[in-house]
């Protein structure tokens, strides 16, 4: 118990740093002085402070939340499938956001750019749109299939689907509307700005809350169905919850940053490692933390003064998070 304190404690203290870090590195780079300038609300910070607190500020703590919501929402998949590899990308949810945004962008003329005209917000409201569509077939699929191996087929099938209409509609799009859903697959931390981050903290608040309220059912779960059963847990409703919950923590990041990969199926393997457990009331915090800490990690990576622009949040956490896999496997192997 001692030394899982001591790893939280670590944890904690190494995500504060690397917070601090990120508010520090960047194009620009900003003496911690001045961070503390802009955090007192000193005139004498000027731009600098202008830049800290209104540009990576809402950067840091969208790496914080969504860090959180794509490590939960991983391990809530990784329990209810019993998979290892399985990440909040299997139930189709963000390829449905995808989906949306791509459709925005290809009727864009249509709609004589009203969509668009809203700017960040359009793109958020498409995402959103087309991740509860897909939900919705989910759920009602769910419903009717009680073997699990076929709803996550299924999950990957409406994926593959929306990925195909998704091509399709690049395909006849027009090359300045395609440059936008382009530049949105890349995934961005900075685009959420502080009228929305309350938006995204309530709904990512929301499917937590939801995960917080089944921890003890999904340790049930992890000795099988029929244990579980016998515990008492309505495992229709237990499923029906956990997809809900993970289509609102993945969904909504998915909306307002982008499709951001690897931290979801990565970071619940990083945790049981660390914490040499399986128990979600110790599980959740844990990959709550490490999901943040890698995130602000890569963002660091992506922000680096070697590179002439920043990089692709995406782009950064699939070449982060696929080695890991790889090497968490052969290390199991072994």
């Amino acid at each position: 118990m001692k030394s899982r304190t001591a790893v939280f404690v670590i944890l904690s203290v190494l995500l504060l740093l690397l917070a601090v870090a990120d508010l520090c590195w960047g194009s620009i780079a900003i003496p911690l002085k001045d961070i503390l300038a802009a955090f007192s609300k000193k005139e004498s910070a000027g731009v600098l402070g202008e830049i800290v607190l209104n540009y990576r500020l809402p950067k840091v703590l969208t790496a914080i939340v969504a860090g959180s919501a794509l490590s939960v929402s991983g391990l809530m998949m990784q329990t209810l499938f019993r998979n290892p590899l399985a990440g909040p990308d299997v139930l189709g949810v963000n390829a449905g956001a995808s989906l949306g945004v791509a459709a925005l962008t290809m009727f864009a003329s249509t709609l004589s750019g009203f969509a668009l005209g809203l700017g960040s917000w359009g793109l958020i409201l498409a995402a959103i749109t087309g991740a509860l569509l897909v939900l919705l077939l989910v759920l009602f699929v769910s419903a009717r299939i009680p073997d699990l191996v076929s709803l996550l087929i299924v999950g990957m099938m409406f994926g593959n689907i929306s990925g195909a209409i998704v091509s399709m509609l690049q395909s006849l799009s027009n090359p300045d509307l395609l440059k936008i859903f382009v530049v949105w697959t890349f995934g961005s931390l900075s685009g959420v700005t502080w009228s929305m981050m309350p938006v995204l903290v309530l709904l990512v608040l929301t499917g937590l809350i939801m995960a917080y309220m089944m921890q003890k059912n999904m340790n049930a779960m992890l000795l099988g169905e029929r244990y579980a059963r016998g515990l008492g847990v309505r495992l229709n409703s237990m499923r029906f919850t956990m997809i809900l919950s993970t289509a609102l923590l993945a969904g909504s990041v998915t909306a307002f940053a982008g499709p951001i990969a690897f931290i979801g199926i990565t970071t619940p393997h990083i945790a049981r490692g660390l914490f040499k457990t399986w128990d979600h009331t110790i599980l959740l915090p844990a990959v709550m933390l490490c999901g943040s800490i890698l995130l602000i990690a890569c963002d660091l990576v992506a922000q680096s003064a070697i590179f002439n622009n920043s990089l692709p949040i995406n782009a950064v956490t699939a070449l982060v998070g696929a080695p890991l896999i790889i090497w968490i496997i052969l290390k199991n192997n072994r």
